[in-house]
């Protein structure tokens, strides 16, 4: 199809030096995003996009039966505080989820939050935090004081990392005046008196911050609030002046005697772990904690699972790629005095554990990127049982050190939700299904998962999930939807999704998620194999799963869609750039396509420990091979660009749009006029949206419909009744 893009003004004059090496940004005046000029930018990009997806005979019935698909019921596992249960309910098709309470898991329950009545648009939600960007161990900012008196929560406004902390009194359920502003990537953690609240905040800055600005977030530091007084009164208790890009997070032992502080610089998984004993504050918390520096390095990663008075319990990843759990007595805090509790597995990584019912341990592995869940005891460390899971994903959790009961919610690609219970107070405790959520109008039994291993060039084997239709046939013909991320040891489980089963059932297609290097699925040498200057081994990874699929008769290179998110759209581009003849279709949402800057907006300088920095020589060498937006030229004669549809959003404050907006000028500026370039470069700009986390149905229907039809468009899919 002939396409007519835009022709923005190229400064030819804005050229960066980086270390005597001469590198043009024609497109720099798109990093402002109030100006005339880059509104002008984004209203002709969708005035190109939007008509064509408008056009095509899918996309309504995408819409309506995603529509239809979605209306099912969506459970959280209920947890108790106090004396009563809590749980996260929407009946389908809500914006966003609402907060019940009961009096017992037998008893009726009632509303005790929902954000639906905060924004006609459902754009206000109860924040979520996650990893950079992942679809799942999502977890709102929400937190009941230790007996239950107040309840503090976090809203986010258009998709935007700020928020604004409020307070409720859970009795009465009235809303208090306290207010907390100028918080993003916070903790929040009650002392158990309930006297107030540990949280994390920014200094205040001149202009705006509504998730629209660019500027770098510095200088987080950690304040106690007391119920009842003004934020302005709020007492500082760390900060970091000399290293501004630290972070921390606060947490509150289960005996409410110390609080532990975890600080980190960038995403790689080490931080420092302070303490302090609150005990010893006979006045009580009036300024900078006493600190005790129990681990003052970045060497590794340790995470508070529980403590017997100064013994503690944590997860940790020293000398332990795959993770193990260590004890250390705060007596003898000496790592030489240190015992490990549960070592390392010889292949599965220990992706998380929970102290339940005072004397056990709940441990969860990854086993060939499927969890498997144990029970420890918590004084010796010994193996107690196998908690039995189908293959899939633990998406939620709940269980406390004072619980005798634990939830957890098993979900798979075909599968949206089972909730199970287990009373650990029992002689032989035995999982039991507390609620199962079945989907109508989709049969499961007729379609299948698998998971395949495959070589990447380095003859690494490579594990993928295929979700497809029972019985398909090998003969190159099917589409395929190939969907990476490979950073921030995120690991890409299984789970489920409306819009991908769709495209299975109506597009007679065929869903490939391959685990490559850079996630988390085999631990930390994982991870490290595929960031910094080994990034193209995830590249190569996801081009190898492609010519996988393609050389095993599962599709064709033009029957071939490939999309991811984040640092997934990263990878998108990179491979688009690199072996364009291998794919027909590519979608990259909110990815970082500008790497010699990213750094310089907003959180971009947590990622330089997976990405490395333009500012330093040896990893400015790598950056420049492989920067989405430094690496674009016409393809050979005879291949064109797979169609692109790049996705952003005016609010995201996490990967700004700034990125993809100069990648697809660039795009469309020199592969655009190329006569050989049928397939369309477009751009989908949303508003009052961010960078995923906290998005109300409404808009997620419509952006997942907004995606398949570009798909179904550019394969020339037809829509199967």
């Amino acid at each position: 199809m002939e396409v007519e893009y835009p022709v923005p003004r190229r400064d030819e004059s804005k050229v960066d030096i980086y270390h005597g090496t001469e590198v043009p940004d024609p497109y720099a005046w798109l990093e402002d995003p109030d100006s005339e000029e880059t509104k002008a930018f984004v209203d002709a990009q969708n005035q190109i996009t939007m008509p064509f997806l408008d056009n095509s005979s899918v996309r309504e019935k995408f819409k309506e039966r995603m529509t239809e698909l979605y209306d099912y019921p969506k459970y959280s596992c209920p947890y108790k505080r106090g004396k009563r249960y809590y749980y996260y309910y929407n009946s389908g098709l809500q914006n966003q989820s609402v907060l019940y309470v009961q009096d017992s898991l037998n008893s009726s329950a009632r509303v005790f939050f929902d954000p639906n009545k905060l924004s006609e648009d459902g754009t206000v939600a109860l924040q979520s935090t996650s990893g950079m960007q992942t679809r799942q161990h999502i977890t709102q900012v929400a937190k009941f004081s230790e007996e239950c008196e107040y309840f503090a929560y976090g809203l986010s406004s258009s998709g935007s990392d700020w928020v604004t902390i409020k307070f409720m009194k859970v009795d009465d359920e009235k809303e208090l005046p306290d207010i907390l502003e100028r918080v993003k990537f916070s903790s929040l953690a009650w002392t158990h008196d309930a006297k107030g609240i540990f949280y994390n905040r920014y200094p205040d800055e001149p202009g705006k911050a509504d998730g629209t600005e660019t500027t770098s977030n510095l200088n987080q530091k950690l304040y106690y609030h007391v119920i009842g007084t003004e934020q302005s009164a709020d007492i500082l208790v760390a900060e970091f002046p000399e290293n501004p890009k630290w972070t921390s997070g606060a947490t509150v032992t289960d005996d409410g005697q110390y609080v532990v502080l975890s600080i980190s610089e960038g995403c790689k998984p080490v931080n420092r772990l302070w303490y302090c004993d609150l005990r010893q504050l006979t006045n009580g918390i009036t300024g900078l904690l006493p600190w005790v520096k129990l681990i003052d390095n970045f060497d590794a990663k340790y995470s508070y699972v529980t403590n017997e008075d100064t013994l503690f319990t944590f997860r940790t990843n020293l000398n332990s790629p795959r993770y193990k759990l260590i004890n250390i007595d705060l007596k003898y805090p000496d790592p030489s005095q240190w015992k490990t509790l549960i070592p390392e597995h010889e292949k599965d990584v220990l992706d998380f554990a929970s102290c339940v019912n005072q004397k056990y341990l709940v441990v969860d592995y990854l086993h060939d990127v499927k969890d498997v869940l144990h029970l420890y005891d918590l004084s010796s460390g010994v193996f107690l049982k196998n908690l039995p899971l189908e293959i899939g994903t633990i998406a939620g959790f709940s269980g406390r050190k004072r619980d005798s009961e634990i939830f957890y919610k098993f979900t798979s690609f075909l599968t949206p939700g089972i909730i199970y219970q287990c009373d650990l107070s029992s002689d032989n405790p035995e999982p039991k299904v507390f609620r199962e959520v079945e989907v109508k109008g989709f049969n499961v039994s007729e379609y299948q998962t698998a998971q395949v291993f495959y070589p990447s060039k380095d003859g690494t084997e490579i594990p993928m999930f295929l979700v497809h239709k029972k019985g398909v046939k090998l003969d190159g013909s099917n589409p395929v939807f190939l969907h990476g991320y490979g950073g921030f040891s995120c690991s890409l489980q299984p789970y489920y999704s409306v819009q991908y089963l769709i495209f299975v059932r109506h597009l007679g297609g065929i869903l490939a998620i391959p685990n490559i290097r850079g996630g988390g699925e085999y631990g930390e040498t994982w991870h490290e194999d595929g960031i910094l200057n080994k990034k193209q081994n995830g590249f190569d990874d996801f081009q190898c799963a492609a010519e996988y699929l393609i050389k095993n008769g599962y599709t064709s290179s033009r029957n071939l869609a490939i999309n991811g998110a984040s640092n997934g759209g990263l990878l998108v581009a990179a491979c688009v750039n690199q072996r364009p003849d291998l794919f027909g279709c590519a979608v990259a949402e909110v990815g970082v396509m500008d790497m010699l800057k990213f750094h310089k907006f907003t959180i971009g300088h947590a990622w330089t420990t997976d990405y490395g920095c333009s500012d330093d020589k040896e990893q400015f060498n790598y950056l420049i091979r492989y920067s989405p937006l430094h690496n674009i030229s016409v393809p050979p004669q005879g291949v064109q660009y797979p169609a692109v549809l790049l996705l952003t959003a005016d609010h995201d404050d996490r990967v700004v749009p700034l990125h993809s907006l100069k990648y697809i000028a660039t795009l469309q500026h020199i592969v655009g006029k190329s006569p050989s370039q049928k397939n369309p470069l477009m751009i989908r700009i949303d508003v009052k949206s961010g960078h995923g986390a906290g998005k109300p149905t409404s808009k997620i229907i419509q952006e997942e419909s907004d995606i398949f039809t570009f798909v179904a468009e550019t394969l020339n899919l037809k829509w199967l009744e």
